[in-house]
């Protein structure tokens, strides 16, 4: 599968805010995001155009796909779902992007980013209700558990991994036990509550012309 692997900082920047792809450079000072005169990438990166409204909902969708790591394929996967589902389409759409498992491994800590989410997913290092999973875009449910694997444990990363579990905040619709190095879906989150400002009713009016 097709997937970008260019710098990422430059994804940000492109977005003009932070989409968190870098680990643990973007909660420090070094994050590029940080700096008041950061520019977009390219040689006239500081003449910010005046988008049109067409522009402006793409921007959003741009900025969730990236934020997530999914690819425009899939992304119109999860808006075909999200329309199919009762509810507010904008919300439903959140929450299955915050449902797919690599998300989720990285939202308890075990991975630096959601790139090295997938990575470890796809190495069958995670364990669902018990089961190995190894398909990142596997979705969780509300009451699954979510393990590290026997085998894992023993690695010298997931050793890195148990030391640095603490770095971020734990969000409130998650549960993690340090010790048995697993995580529960308590609850899907609601829009609000994710750490990035993302309009997605701009998304839904772009699938919805």
């Amino acid at each position: 599968m097709a997937r970008y692997t260019g710098p990422v900082c430059k994804l940000c920047r492109r977005e003009n805010t932070k989409l968190f792809l870098k680990g643990d450079k973007c909660y420090s000072a070094k994050c590029p995001i940080n700096n008041p005169r950061v520019q977009a990438p390219g040689q006239h990166g500081a003449r910010r155009k005046k988008l049109t409204e067409y522009g402006v909902q793409l921007r959003e969708k741009q900025k969730a796909k990236r934020y997530y790591g999914v690819l425009e394929k899939q992304f119109a996967t999860y808006f075909d779902m999200a329309n199919k589902k009762s509810g507010v389409t904008g919300d439903n759409l959140i929450q299955i992007l915050e449902s797919r498992l690599d998300n989720n491994v990285y939202r308890l800590g075990f991975a630096q980013s959601r790139a090295e989410a997938r990575q470890l997913v796809t190495h069958r290092h995670f364990t669902v209700n018990g089961k190995p999973v190894n398909i990142p875009s596997y979705l969780v449910k509300p009451g699954d558990v979510i393990a590290v694997t026997d085998s894992f444990k023993d690695s010298s990363k997931c050793k890195v991994i148990a030391e640095a579990i603490d770095s971020r905040p734990l969000p409130t619709w998650l549960e993690l036990d340090k010790e048995k190095l697993s995580g529960k879906v308590v609850r899907l989150p609601e829009p609000s509550e994710i750490d990035i400002s993302l309009e997605v009713h701009l998304i839904v009016e772009l699938y919805s012309k």
